[in-house]
């Protein structure tokens, strides 16, 4: 295509999502309504969902599986454009949004404290804007809307990969919620292998007769105890760290069962792997000493997140392009309350657009997109949709994410996201590229799943959790009242 098409088509999806902003902002903060967990996103899904059919994708729900997972697709041929994303929220996070204090909507309840529903509502409006600029502008390709559930359990898209969804994509897009206006090209995310080790062993009178027992509960501490003096020999960069999900029921009787959940985590998928398989001896030993049958339940594995030079690169030219949101001297005033209010640095909001990095050394943090990221070229648009120095997954995180900071910080994003998307289809040149890039920066890496081949998606994760709040949520619930409209002359 002309170098002038491209420029009406990449005007049209800016245009497009300029007037749709309403939309976007009425589904983003619907999602964040819901504050629904991994795997148990059914309204979240069904709203997405909604929102894809309606303008014209075909859209299978279930994949892999996962009841609340789905692909949308609209076009035909060559490239093929994934775009992917989450919309799960965390436990015992429920913040009622644009109060600058700690301040729950249903005490102890879910809630959206990372972002995910600006994730999903920015991808949904990237997508439906590069429909119709695809209709009306007669670019030829495929464009695969991937809704990926249970992204803070690390859950679904290794499945996707596995199952062979990415087979005949070339390229893919990720969109995430950030504090800056950036993109990062290098390692930026580390591998995880996510497995609960569980002991089985018999329960006796823990006063009366503790010699018929065989304490189940020992073994959890003893395995603690291994890691912990493991530690010393872990290769630097590689962490782990555990929750106990069972330690049994009351003192006076030696429990049966106990549980406890490990996350392993290495700058390279091997190094996870070999930290879990160490895992599993200092499990194997523990249950050898305790007489108890070791049961180990791997619930994710993900590789390591890279990101694409070629493609950041081509994500920063939009991003650079759009600019940093104009925000008003109320939104840096909120944001320094709720800055002051969690003991950070009031700063307030950022003023300009973040240059490319180049990341030589990934962050602590894992993110189920990491399989894609080795599968196919992949980059990602983070959006300036949440506040700086403010760490995720606590109250304050949660108290902008249904405030116009979200709704103007989400449209940029999907105006990079979506003029990236726009340049793909119009350079099939830079396609091949990107795609030689990447297997240039790959070298002799080749993937394989961490996760086994027979595993099975935990579709009853989080499920006893939303069932205990679901219906007090249930009234704070805002489906969205305005829908994306239709472009005059272009069929739905």
């Amino acid at each position: 295509m002309k170098s002038d098409g491209r420029a009406d088509a990449k005007n049209f999806v800016i245009d497009y999502l300029s007037e749709n902003n309403a939309a976007l902002a009425a589904l983003s903060d619907a999602i964040f309504s819901y504050g629904e967990l991994g795997m148990q996103e059914t309204e979240s899904a069904a709203t997405l969902v909604g929102n894809l059919r309606l303008h014209g994708f075909d859209v299978d729900t279930g994949i892999s599986g996962m009841p609340t997972a789905f692909l949308a697709t609209y076009g035909s041929g060559q490239p093929v454009i994934a775009i992917h994303s989450e919309y799960d929220a965390n436990p015992g996070n429920s913040q009622r949004a644009g109060v600058a204090h700690r301040e729950e909507i249903v005490p102890g309840a879910p809630g959206h404290c990372e972002g995910h529903n600006v994730n999903a509502a920015v991808m949904t409006a990237a997508a439906i804007a590069c429909k119709y600029a695809m209709q009306r502008h007669h670019l030829s390709g495929t464009l695969k809307v991937f809704g990926a559930p249970g992204e803070e359990q690390l859950i679904s898209r290794p499945f996707f990969v596995r199952d062979g969804f990415f087979d005949d994509v070339d390229v893919a897009l990720h969109s995430h919620i950030h504090w800056e206006f950036q993109t990062e090209f290098g390692l930026v995310q580390t591998s995880v292998v996510s497995a609960e080790f569980v002991f089985h062993g018999e329960s006796a009178h823990a006063a009366m007769a503790p010699w018929n027992g065989r304490d189940a509960l020992d073994a959890v501490v003893l395995m603690d105890s291994g890691m912990a003096q493991f530690r010393e020999h872990m290769q630097p960069g590689t962490t782990a760290h555990r929750v106990i999900t069972d330690g049994g029921a009351q003192p006076n009787v030696i429990p049966a069962r106990a549980a406890i959940w490990w996350y392993f985590r290495s700058a390279e998928a091997e190094g996870a792997r070999r930290l879990y398989e160490q895992a599993c001896k200092v499990a194997e030993g523990a249950a050898l000493m305790t007489n108890c049958r070791l049961e180990v339940v791997m619930r994710a594995a993900v590789w390591p997140v890279r990101c694409n030079q070629l493609l950041a690169e081509t994500i920063q030219r939009n991003i650079e392009r759009i600019g940093m949101p104009k925000w008003t001297d109320a939104e840096h005033t909120f944001a320094r309350a709720v800055q002051e209010a969690a003991g950070k640095k009031a700063i307030g909001l950022p003023r300009e657009v973040r240059p490319l990095q180049h990341m030589t050394r990934p962050i602590a943090a894992s993110n189920d997109c990491g399989d894609i990221s080795w599968k196919v070229p992949m980059a990602r648009v983070n959006f300036p949709a949440n506040l700086p120095n403010i760490m995720f997954h606590e109250w304050a995180a949660g108290a902008a994410l249904a405030t116009s900071i979200a709704h103007r910080g989400g449209l940029a994003g999907a105006m990079a996201l979506a003029g990236t998307v726009v340049d793909l289809l119009c350079e099939p040149g830079l396609v091949d590229s990107v795609k030689r890039s990447f297997a240039m920066e790959i070298g002799e890496v080749r993937y394989r799943p961490l996760i086994d081949s027979d595993l099975r998606p935990p579709v009853d994760l989080n499920r006893a959790l939303m069932d205990k709040y679901r219906e007090a949520m249930k009234p704070y619930y805002r489906p969205p009242q305005v829908g994306f409209a239709v472009p005059k002359g272009v069929p739905p």
